[in-house]
């Protein structure tokens, strides 16, 4: 097969065309319109514009989010504006009186749009793969192989279940990576050791396949990393990796009718030996030629220093690496002090974390962390949600998704001689399956006279734009800060640091750190930036080491270490 010219995709999920949009959004359609599928074919003009080159739909919850004939849909039972049908996913929920309406009004809203089509005969699905033909974009489709956003009290009475996983035996047991906690709803995924779940899942991605015009399929494991008990015996791992081959079979049945190729691949969070444990064996399946791409990331935050290339050498060079942008930039939490009154319903102040789809400069700096060290691509992912009104802590702010600055994410050169921020994942957080997350190297303490080391892909500027870097250091606020000094790539250490509460630049509304953070700012030469990995090492200049107590009150504990080049 030839080598996938596919170098800048835009992952959209299944309600993604559906949802209510801030009304500065591109993506914005009005509540009180029937809706309709010229809206579709807007927001995909929307991306051709981007210089998006592949849209990778997603069909799919547990149920089908489409209209399929073969397998349930999100529709099965719903009637219009039934605010009932949406009660068993509220069950056990901390929500106010307030919210629980405002969640079943954005809900109708959302269901009743699908209702719109359906009623006029559109297939929104099919209708997406004609707006790519007719902007010359290659039309993917990407399977959530074990989605989860039915994990609600009673599993059995939510809409978002498919009938199988309303059945106890067809579920995974819960057991989370302790064994000293409860079994949890959200670790009972679907159990692939079942063949009626393979067969249900097969039936679905056979549909997708076989009735609509895509070009690949991305099987996404991070929508969750559940497939079988765990650790998967040896056999359950050969099941699995067969059950790839049947799809691999249908991939190849459909190139040979459209006579073009059609790619395969695999969305995952992880290493290949964690994913082993619940039953799917990349490496095996690239032996195998199973798969022609696979796309590493986190479940929410973006990653920032997964070894792209690392997995590029075990795979093989026939198999693509795509680097995956997410919507979070890291955990951090920072701080909007223009909000006040505009707090959005639920939001107990201005704070909250920075959305990648805000800053050009964060796509920028991530997309060329993961193209120095080898990606053959770019995924954005969750980009839309962006514009989702829930997603920030205020109602009236001036920002929403960048879709301009998609364009060329994925062109090293392009990228070279603009400003760019780097910064890395963190090690906890929200929307995280914690086991499947790359290991976070923030937070991180640092005793009197110690140091540590954090290590990120980067790309070397040209020297004739004449850059700059700076490292800021962001650390829980104490009594007394004891010096500090970093060094970047070997460099003798600068303790010059200037103590700011401003984030380095400006994501959406948020322009400075949290009430209990302060960061300091050092200053480098850009030139001093290696291609590929970059070594930062931070300094605690304190000589407090020898007193027990003394040392406990000046080791510094690191939240985030942030870099803007510029």
């Amino acid at each position: 097969m030839k080598p996938l010219r596919n170098k800048n995709l835009f992952n959209v999920d299944c309600n993604g065309f559906f949802y209510k949009y801030n009304k500065k959004s591109l993506w914005y359609y009005p509540e009180n319109r029937r809706f309709s599928a010229k809206h579709i074919h807007h927001c995909i003009d929307i991306l051709a514009e981007s210089g998006v080159d592949t849209l990778v739909v997603n069909s799919n919850a547990q149920v089908a989010w489409y209209p399929s004939k073969v397998v349930e849909t999100n529709l099965d039972g719903y009637k219009r504006g039934d605010k009932t049908f949406f009660f068993g996913h509220l069950l056990g929920q901390p929500m106010t009186r307030q919210q629980v309406e405002r969640y079943l009004n954005e809900m109708v809203t959302l269901m009743d749009r699908y209702l719109d089509l359906v009623e006029d005969g559109v297939d929104w699905l099919s209708e997406s793969t004609k707006a790519c033909r007719r902007n010359h974009i290659t039309p993917w489709v990407s399977i959530r192989m074990n989605d989860m956003h039915g994990a609600s009290l009673m599993p059995e009475f939510d809409f978002m279940n498919c009938k199988l996983f309303k059945d106890p035996e067809m579920r995974l047991k819960g057991t989370t990576t302790n064994p000293e906690e409860p079994v949890q709803v959200s670790w009972q995924g679907l159990n692939f050791e079942k063949i009626q779940v393979r067969n249900y899942m097969k039936a679905l991605i056979q549909d997708c396949i076989e009735n609509y015009d895509f070009e690949g399929i991305e099987l996404d494991w991070t929508r969750w990393p559940l497939c079988c008990e765990v650790p998967a015996s040896k056999k359950a791992i050969e099941i699995i990796t067969q059950w790839h081959a049947e799809i691999r079979k249908l991939c190849e049945k459909k190139s040979k009718e459209t006579r073009k190729p059609f790619y395969m691949g695999i969305r995952y969070a992880g290493t290949f030996d964690q994913l082993r444990q619940i039953g799917i064996d990349i490496p095996e399946m690239a032996r195998q030629g199973l798969i022609d791409f696979v796309c590493p990331t986190n479940t929410w935050q973006t990653n920032w220093d997964i070894p792209c290339d690392k997995i590029k050498q075990q795979l093989g060079e026939d198999i693509a690496v795509y680097g995956v942008i997410e919507l979070g930039t890291n955990w951090l939490m920072v701080y909007f002090p223009g909000a006040g009154a505009n707090t959005y319903i639920g939001a107990s102040d201005s704070r909250g974390y920075r959305l990648s789809a805000f800053g050009p400069e964060i796509l920028r700096g991530n997309a060329a962390g993961k193209l120095a060290v080898g990606c053959d691509g770019i995924e954005t992912f969750n980009f839309f949600c962006a514009d989702t009104p829930g997603h920030w802590p205020w109602e009236q702010a001036n920002c929403f998704a960048d879709y301009a600055s998609l364009k060329n994410l994925h062109d090293i050169d392009f990228l070279k001689g603009k400003p760019k921020f780097y910064t890395f994942s963190s090690g906890v957080g929200f929307y995280v399956h914690n086991f499947f997350e790359s290991v976070g190297q923030i937070p991180a303490h640092i005793e009197p006279q110690c140091r540590k080391e954090f290590l990120l892909p980067m790309m070397k500027e040209p020297e004739n734009k004449k850059m700059k870097l700076t490292i800021q250091v962001v650390v829980e606020k104490q009594e007394k800060t004891p010096s500090i000094g970093v060094s970047f790539n070997g460099c003798w250490p600068n303790f010059k640091g200037q103590q700011t509460g401003h984030l380095l630049c400006a994501v959406g509304g948020y322009t400075h750190h949290v009430l209990e953070h302060t960061a300091f700012n050092f200053e480098f030469d850009a030139k001093d930036i290696r291609q590929g990995y970059n070594s930062i090492v931070v300094m605690n200049g304190s000589h407090q080491w020898y007193q027990n107590e003394e040392r406990k009150r000046e080791t510094i504990r690191v939240v985030s270490v942030e870099l803007l080049v510029a």
